[in-house]
């Protein structure tokens, strides 16, 4: 069955988690930051069920913290962490390296913060080569407004905006996938 090269296809699909580390999101607005955390978690989870590889990125650990615990608890132990000072992800060189080993492309973005890491890494994956999707009830800002400007200047440069249930429908692609009854109890 043909379909359109901008639907998401589990065998092309990874999911890179930027910059969910606890002190960043302290000073997130508080309903913005759980619902980041509560999509992503989501998202981890249906990467896991469908064999989704994922990469998790930290801005400076030592200052902002560890990745958020509920984020950590649901990775598998060999996710890599990669830790970072550049805003994009593209700066680890040891990123692109994993990016590129994972043969996948198209890349779903979900973390902090919009205007900055996101949309530096989804231009930079964009310039690569990549499709680029950011999650935008699974992505946020200090500042609401400055999210809603880099939503838009992510989508006039060809990113993808998407939501974590379009994105959990696209990869099942089917009601009749094995895995549908078992995700759509996220469909809430």
């Amino acid at each position: 069955m043909n379909t359109h090269p901008n639907l998401l296809a589990i065998e092309h699909s990874l999911l890179v988690i930027i910059d969910l580390q606890t002190k960043l999101s302290a000073v997130m607005p508080e309903e913005q930051a759980a619902l980041t955390i509560q999509n992503t978690v989501r998202l981890i989870e249906a990467a896991n069920a469908l064999d989704i590889p994922m990469l998790v990125t930290e801005q400076y650990p030592q200052g902002l913290g560890a990745t958020e615990e509920a984020i950590m608890n649901r990775l598998s132990v060999s996710t890599p962490i990669f830790d970072k000072t550049g805003f994009s992800c593209c700066a680890s060189d040891n990123f692109c390296e994993a990016l590129l080993t994972s043969e996948r492309q198209q890349v779903i973005l979900v973390g902090q913060e919009t205007h900055v890491c996101i949309l530096q890494s989804a231009l930079e994956l964009l310039e690569r080569g990549h499709q680029v999707y950011v999650v935008e009830d699974a992505v946020s800002s200090r500042n609401p407004q400055h999210k809603n400007y880099a939503l838009q200047r992510l989508q006039q440069q060809g990113v993808t905006l998407i939501n974590y249930e379009s994105v959990l429908f696209e990869w099942l692609k089917n009601a009749s996938h094995p895995q549908f009854k078992n995700l759509s109890v996220m469909l809430r």
